[in-house]
């Protein structure tokens, strides 16, 4: 309340065009601005290959979320989230996704979903490592981790109407309990879909107005095209597209124009997500603690001088 959360520490040092922009545009559905992309999917399974070779089993939706790991660690300004018209920096970096459940039941599908917390100056094999330990965890018939307890509180319409109307309030004004927060997807940087693996191809999915979510990519079923080659002679390829929605009040387009120009950088050269950045940035008083998390930066009180 009153610009504090525990999601989030409000910014004050903003560009005014930046910070007049939720009033302009109170919910995120106003503020989408949707993106496609498209990796190339051959390089990418090389450097799978390659390093399935040495040991190491990484996956493309694990690509996909080190490469926006690097681009927090480089454009903090990412990361921020709007509350109730206010703009924040985010004291976690987190990543949503769901997964298929394995059932008993032959043809059964039941999903569930998880969120995933990163430090900035992770590599993709901790990345790796991360996403696989959460997705072992809950990917299990009998998991239930407190996003389902939660959900299963809510099949009753009256029950569900209430305890999400509190919920929003409480969100809004920035009082709803950090342990829900961590439950719920919707509070998170970005939330992931991979619909390449039920064949399904890139779509551009919405983002939540509840929680604080300001990006959504989908992972679409790989692509076929012509592209022209070196030479300038067409050369057929295979592409994985990408669709991409963001919440362009958070921070200048520019920003987000860099943001593209990175991501795009490291999905053709993988191999620099191997080793932590030279350096992460972060906004105005902030850094990141041995946890990933951000906090305030401390500083150092002058002493009074003392004249002789």
């Amino acid at each position: 309340m009153f610009g504090r959360r525990k999601d989030g520490r409000v910014l004050k040092q903003i560009d005014p065009m930046i910070a007049i922009t939720p009033y302009l545009m109170p919910m995120r559905c106003d503020a989408q601005v949707m993106l496609d992309l498209k990796a190339d999917y051959e390089k990418l399974a090389r450097y799978i290959t390659e390093k399935g070779a040495e040991g190491h089993k990484i996956t493309f939706t694990e690509l996909i979320i080190a490469a926006y790991v690097r681009v927090i660690a480089d454009l903090p300004e990412v990361n921020r989230f709007v509350a109730n018209k206010r703009i924040y920096a985010r004291t976690e970096l987190a990543v949503s996704f769901a997964l298929l459940k394995d059932t008993a039941e032959p043809g059964a599908i039941e999903e569930n979903t998880v969120k995933c917390f990163f430090n900035p100056r992770d590599t993709i094999f901790d990345v790796s490592d991360k996403v696989k330990a959460l997705i072992n965890e809950n990917r299990r018939e009998e998991a239930d981790n407190l996003t389902i307890k939660l959900t299963r509180l809510l099949l009753n319409p009256f029950l569900a109407n209430t305890i999400v109307t509190i919920a929003k309030f409480l969100d809004r004004y920035g009082i709803l309990p950090k342990f829900i927060m961590d439950a719920l997807p919707f509070h998170t940087s970005m939330f992931l879909t991979n619909m390449a693996s039920i064949g399904m191809p890139a779509v551009k999915h919405h983002i939540y107005n509840f929680g604080t979510t300001s990006q959504f990519i989908s992972i679409g079923a790989v692509e076929r095209s012509v592209v022209p080659g070196p030479d300038g002679k067409p050369v057929r390829k295979r592409m994985l597209p990408l669709g991409i929605v963001a919440d362009e009040r958070i921070c200048a387009g520019a920003v987000y124009a860099k943001m593209v120009a990175r991501f795009n950088e490291l999905m053709n050269n993988p191999a620099l997500l191997e080793v932590p950045p030279e350096s992460v940035q972060f906004e105005e008083g902030l850094e990141y603690d041995e946890k990933g998390l951000i906090k305030r930066r401390k500083t150092q009180k002058q002493q009074p001088s003392v004249s002789a």
